[in-house]
């Protein structure tokens, strides 16, 4: 199982929804970066479940690093922090060993591990895992914001609500980080709210789309081919539960454009070379331009819904359906935006220690 991901700077997960913790083990991290615990509680608190359209499984997340940091800064040696489950329900799952949940990995995992696999939660495929790649990437990013690099995800799009698009990149980050809600606008996040609420009362869910900037990223980071910032970033992004598809800049729109449309042409600010717009989200051949890294993940509905559906015993190899009971989101979206955002640093301090060496993040 491939459990750890990057290249200077690595992250490891381990753990099960329903076990007894979850957690994370980064090594490579710069010695000395002081650890900004209200930040980390921040993010956490912004991944747990804050309206009606979230799940109803909310734990304390009171993580605990257990090495690498000595008197408050990380030592650069590998980094460990535990998460306690506390908020467990299992008996809504023990159906799952045997019958398959619709576009969950129960299936899936029977057939790469044989039964062996901890289906309780959704077990190493949950999106609980997700809390230790916030606290891991939260303590990375309050160390890149110290180098003025700044990241942060919204809800572009979701129940057929729009957000605005980023405006004062910096301004709006630093909003996001303190709102409970992903959104940039507060009218259009009361009518995603609604709208996701009626689809929830249906007994159905609903996907959507966020937008990540990252901004701060100097000019010439990044590499050709296989490790280019949008394969970095995508490979990540993709680790995400649920996330389905990605796009840099203009993206898909691309298909539509003029290549006097697409092109971003370049002027001198001062001592800084800029470009007018920004069609290929911060990056041209793999490297960073010095412009806002952008993108899109595309993020589905989530898949255990309350309605009734067709499906299969894969032990006793019979049809079957299934109305899934316990806690769930109507969208998984609004969690899924500081996942995003906080697993981007990660990418980022990677690449950046990749280029300057591990000492960049001092």
């Amino acid at each position: 199982m491939k459990n750890t991901f990057g290249n200077a700077l690595k992250v490891t997960l381990f753990g099960e929804s329903h076990g007894d913790a979850i957690g994370v083990v980064i090594d490579g991290l710069t010695p000395g970066i002081e650890i900004d615990y209200e930040f980390i509680d921040r993010q956490l608190n912004r991944r747990r479940s804050k309206t009606q359209v979230c799940t109803q499984r909310v734990e304390k997340d009171d993580y605990k690093i257990i090495s690498g940091v000595f008197e408050g800064h990380t030592t650069g040696t590998p980094l460990c922090i535990v998460i306690p489950n506390r908020d467990v329900n299992s008996s809504d799952y023990q159906l799952f060993g045997s019958v398959a949940r619709p576009g969950h990995a129960d299936y899936t995992a029977q057939c790469k591990y044989h039964g062996y696999q901890d289906f309780r939660g959704g077990g190493h495929f949950s999106g609980r895992i997700t809390v230790a790649l916030v606290a891991a990437g939260a303590l990375i990013q309050s160390a890149l914001e110290k180098k003025g690099i700044f990241v942060g995800t919204h809800i572009k799009k979701c129940a057929g609500v729009e957000d605005r698009d980023f405006s004062d990149y910096v301004s709006d980050i630093k909003n996001l980080h303190v709102s409970q809600f992903a959104i940039l606008d507060e009218e259009a996040s009361q009518k995603m709210i609604k709208r996701a609420c009626e689809i929830k009362n249906s007994d159905d869910s609903v996907g959507g789309i966020m937008e990540t900037a990252i901004v701060g990223v100097p000019a010439g980071v990044g590499e050709p081919w296989f490790d280019s910032i949008e394969s970095m970033l995508s490979h990540a992004m993709f680790s995400i539960p649920a996330v389905k598809g990605i796009e840099f800049g203009a993206g898909f729109k691309c298909a539509e454009m003029l290549g006097s449309q697409m092109n971003d042409e370049f002027y001198v600010d001062g001592d800084s070379i800029l470009t007018r717009s920004n069609n290929n989200g911060g990056i041209n051949g793999g490297i960073s331009n010095g412009m806002p890294i952008v993108f899109n993940c595309v993020v589905k509905p989530t898949s255990s819904i309350a309605r009734k559906q067709k499906t299969v015993n894969f032990i006793d190899k019979l049809d079957t359906e299934i109305e899934i009971a316990g806690r769930h989101d109507a969208t998984i979206i609004p969690r899924a935006c500081v996942v995003a955002e906080t697993l981007s640093a990660i990418v980022i301090a990677d690449i950046l220690i990749g280029r300057y060496g591990t000492d960049y993040l001092l």
